[in-house]
């Protein structure tokens, strides 16, 4: 099974897996918080948004993500080192899907999952741990990227490669900004299915945007629009953004639920 298939681009780059459980509604609803030292936003809408995902480099946020049968949300807090992410993968229509919840704090690692639909009883390992936290082997866990955490990378949605694709933008409002984007260099993701990207072809060099920057210039949303392509309908990327300099980091799964990860945990992920 490839979870890449179900678009992670989410998990992708890898700061994979930081969970939605943390962000909760503060995520949903990117806001802005106080930075009286934050420069002044670029009257260049173009600088102004290559100058909205700085922030995004002292690694203390929470995001959300939705996509093509995908949405999610998490944390990253490089002061405690840590990151967490939820994900929920595939839609009733087609009778599976995947829940998931991804703690990282320093060098150790925690992953819940509940198969549903078809999926429900295809690994008999995971549905027995369905409701605990697999700690992950880090020893077993190199080499699969989906298993990885890297607080260096800060940002598993690569907002900032993102904004750099933009090719065309002009400023609608107050903090709002609309234009084209080019996605197709964008590899490593997590708002992003390889997949989709690929079946776009030419197309993915040139994809409506619309953006809002908060009152210092942070990017707090991100909409790409998405055409159809290959098996894929018509959908947005949305990306948002909230919650800077406030985090608290992820905290540990309760020790009651806990339970050493599976070997079938990791081959679902190869």
């Amino acid at each position: 099974m490839n979870i890449r298939r179900w678009s992670f681009g989410f998990l992708a780059a890898t700061l994979l897996v930081p969970g939605l459980a943390a962000c909760k509604s503060d995520a949903a609803e990117p806001t802005a918080g106080a930075s009286p030292s934050a420069p002044a936003v670029p009257a260049d809408p173009k600088e102004a948004m290559l100058a909205s995902t700085k922030e995004l480099a002292k690694g203390d946020f929470t995001f959300t993500v939705a996509g093509a049968e995908m949405t999610g949300g998490g944390l990253v807090h490089k002061p405690s080192n840590s990151a967490q992410l939820q994900m929920k993968l595939g839609d009733a229509s087609q009778d599976m899907s995947i829940d998931m919840d991804l703690v990282y704090i320093d060098s150790e690692s925690w992953v819940k999952m509940d198969l549903g639909g078809a999926l429900a009883g295809a690994i008999p390992a995971v549905a027995k741990n369905k409701g605990k936290y697999q700690h992950l082997d880090k020893t077993k866990a190199e080499g699969i990227e989906d298993l990885q955490l890297d607080p260096e990378s800060l940002d598993p949605i690569a907002s900032d490669a993102l904004i750099k694709g933009v090719t065309d933008v002009q400023k609608t409002g107050e903090g709002a900004y609309a234009g084209k984007i080019d996605i197709s260099a964008v590899a490593d993701s997590v708002a992003l299915d390889e997949d989709v990207v690929k079946a776009l072809g030419a197309q993915a060099k040139a994809l409506p945007f619309t953006a809002k920057l908060d009152p210092q210039g942070r990017l707090t949303e991100l909409v790409i629009s998405v055409p159809a392509a290959g098996e894929t309908a018509a959908h947005e990327v949305k990306i948002g953004y909230s919650g800077y300099g406030t985090g608290a980091g992820a905290q540990k799964p309760p020790a009651d639920k806990i339970v050493e990860a599976s070997p079938e945990t990791y081959e679902m992920f190869k």
